[in-house]
């Protein structure tokens, strides 16, 4: 169980903010639009946040993510897992913090991650319902998403296109928040994949660095489809 989450600490003065090497809030900006245009974090939803010597770059929530700007961006303390202390904020102050960022931080707190982030893939959605009916809804069992014999599996860390991939699925709950807790239970569970599915809900997907979870999360969506198709077609994949 983590520590319960205290306020966030006060918000740096502009002059501050300005001050800030906001170069990875631009990369996220980017990012943003570039997941957009995959259909990932469409409608306010998905997100990103990455590790640099600044701290951690989180995009706000509830915002269309295609549009926010380097200024939109938080940037919150690196390794204050237990707690959120907002190091810079945004200059608009109805922008809030992501939803996600406890989950992001189960990732840097457990694997050392240098970047996460968060699709709304709906071959994630699809993939996850055909691999676990049952975990579709709240309090449905956790199960998994299999691969094997596909090249693209060699994108991801340890893994060659013969082996066999498998990604912990876990239920969904009202509030992205309120996974915290099963997510860190699934990243401890299965330490040889950077990510984890949310049933109806999406996938995190995590790396040592912003190329490496790109990366990773690019090979997994391609897997996803496969596999969303192969059903389709009614053919096997293996």
């Amino acid at each position: 169980m983590l520590p319960p989450r205290r306020m966030p600490s006060p918000m740096v003065q502009p002059a501050e903010l300005a001050a800030r090497d906001r170069s990875t809030a631009a990369l996220i900006c980017e990012l943003c639009r570039q997941f957009y245009d995959l259909g990932w974090v469409s409608g306010t939803g998905g997100g990103i946040s990455i590790r640099d010597a600044e701290g951690v770059w989180v995009a706000p929530s509830g915002v269309q993510k295609e549009r926010i700007d380097p200024d939109d961006v938080y940037l919150l303390a690196d390794g204050a897992w237990d707690r959120v202390e907002v190091l810079a904020a945004p200059r608009d102050p109805q922008l809030k913090i992501s939803e996600c960022q406890p989950l992001f931080f189960n990732a840097f707190r457990l694997r050392g991650a240098g970047a996460v982030l968060h699709s709304h893939s709906l071959w994630a959605v699809l993939a996850a319902r055909l691999a676990s009916p049952a975990s579709s809804g709240p309090g449905g069992v956790a199960g998994e998403f299999r691969s094997r014999n596909l090249e693209m599996q060699k994108g991801l860390r340890g893994h060659g296109c013969f082996d066999e991939l498998c990604v912990p699925i876990i239920p969904n709950t009202p509030r992205e928040s309120q996974l915290t807790d099963s997510m860190a239970a699934a990243i401890e569970a299965y330490p040889d994949v950077d990510a984890v599915i949310v049933a109806g809900h999406g996938i995190y997907v995590w790396g040592r660095d912003w190329i490496q979870a790109k990366t990773q999360a690019e090979c997994l969506d391609y897997l996803m489809r496969a596999s969303v198709e192969a059903h389709r077609l009614a053919i096997p994949l293996t």
